[in-house]
């Protein structure tokens, strides 16, 4: 297998938007292109994450569309399901397909259109990633389902539950924070002076998650270039490795043994770990899958980063925040930036590198530059999860 790199990068503004999912992948994918120093006629492959088109927009088979809108001819193009993890599987395959040496420059990311649906249909059609035959009847919805995982860390970790709603709105307030200063957040300029206790006495969700516990509905769409790594400095000086990934599966809530632990992203986050040579003492930066405040406490505790039971305290700490231990989406992840779902990962991908440049906002940017970073997504209640490592040099 090859080495692969990223060499373009492209994002369009998070939240409401006025253009066709198909019209803000090819926003990204023009940016992505023009960053890159590439013609579309070099591109070989598209591979496109897109989790609901069909009820969003009545569209199906959108990346063929999209490769169609970008004139890229008749190349194999493409669309990953994998609910919220749709880019990162989309990714990932990419990285395999240009690994495997069956093509040297594809392009791959997400786009989604969630907005248009309105809350109460896209918080069903959201629902149908949950396990239909089992979970359906029972009337569970994703802040059904976090909420109850709460519960269970606050029971496992003999936690006050009112003391852990503190600990997870450090989530959202230091989220918040960084997605007011990301200018395609969906939250730019918004929210970035949050409280704890404006976190806390939000309307209630699904107890204990409140309203700023829960991440926004959102359209928009992120893309990559990828290639050969042999390649990449043909185009860029500042290429970003694809060091390991992983994927894993999970099965109906009522066979896993502990929702707090999911063996799936544990799994997952083990082969990214084992396939990029590295361990979590040499991150140096993360985006996490934060759907709901607990989904990142979670998060921290199955990759490795905290031991069990620890990562709320941690975060309350600020160990997590800039200038911490382990810096975490300071692009202001799902809750502060926005969650179009299709193009989440490509999005948690398109800020690592970001960082990694050092281009990514005043206020969000480390300092030394990241050498390795890692995304983390979530789709459905644990059912498909992915992560990727990434490094500015190879290992």
């Amino acid at each position: 297998m090859r080495d692969v790199a990223i060499i373009g990068i492209g994002h369009t503004k998070f939240g409401r938007a006025a253009k066709t999912s198909i019209e803000l992948f090819s926003e990204a994918a023009l940016q992505a292109i023009d960053d890159a120093g590439v013609e579309l006629k070099d591109i070989e492959a598209l591979f496109q994450g897109a989790a609901l088109p069909g009820f969003e927009e009545g569209q199906v088979m959108p990346a063929g569309f999209s490769a169609a809108d970008l004139n890229l001819g008749p190349i194999p193009a493409t669309r990953y399901e994998g609910a919220c993890a749709s880019a990162s599987v989309a990714i990932r395959d990419a990285a395999l397909w240009v690994g495997a040496g069956e093509y040297d420059m594809v392009l791959a990311g997400g786009t989604e259109k969630a907005v248009i649906m309105g809350v109460p249909f896209a918080t069903r059609t959201f629902a149908m990633a949950c396990h239909a035959p089992t979970e359906g009847p029972a009337g569970l919805t994703f802040p059904g389902v976090f909420a109850m995982a709460a519960r269970l860390y606050a029971r496992n970790y003999d936690l006050p539950l009112d003391a852990l709603r503190e600990k997870m709105a450090s989530v959202s307030v230091k989220n918040h924070r960084h997605g007011a200063l990301n200018p395609l957040a969906q939250f730019y300029n918004k929210m970035g002076d949050l409280k704890v206790e404006d976190v806390v006495n939000s309307k209630m969700v699904a107890d204990p998650l409140t309203l700023l516990d829960c991440c926004p509905f959102s359209d928009g769409a992120s893309t990559l270039v990828l290639c050969a790594a042999e390649d990449a400095r043909k185009y860029t000086d500042e290429p970003v490795y694809i060091l390991g990934t992983g994927q894993g599966s999970g099965g109906p809530l009522s066979k896993m043994e502990d929702l707090t632990k999911p063996d799936s992203r544990i799994s997952s986050a083990k082969t990214a770990f084992e396939r990029a040579g590295l361990s979590p003492k040499d991150i140096d930066i993360l985006e996490v899958h934060d759907c709901f405040t607990i989904a990142e406490l979670i998060a921290l505790e199955c990759m490795g980063f905290f031991e069990w039971g620890e990562a709320a305290d941690a975060t309350a700490e600020g160990q997590t925040e800039l200038g911490g231990r382990i810096p975490v989406n300071m692009s202001g992840g799902l809750i502060g930036k926005g969650h179009p779902i299709g193009a989440t990962g490509a999005s948690q991908v398109y800020w690592i590198v970001k960082q990694m440049r050092g281009e990514a906002p005043k206020g969000n940017q480390i300092n030394p530059f990241p050498e390795y970073g890692m995304t983390d997504t979530l789709g459905g209640d644990f059912g498909t999860l992915c992560h990727i490592i990434l490094g500015r040099s190879k290992k």
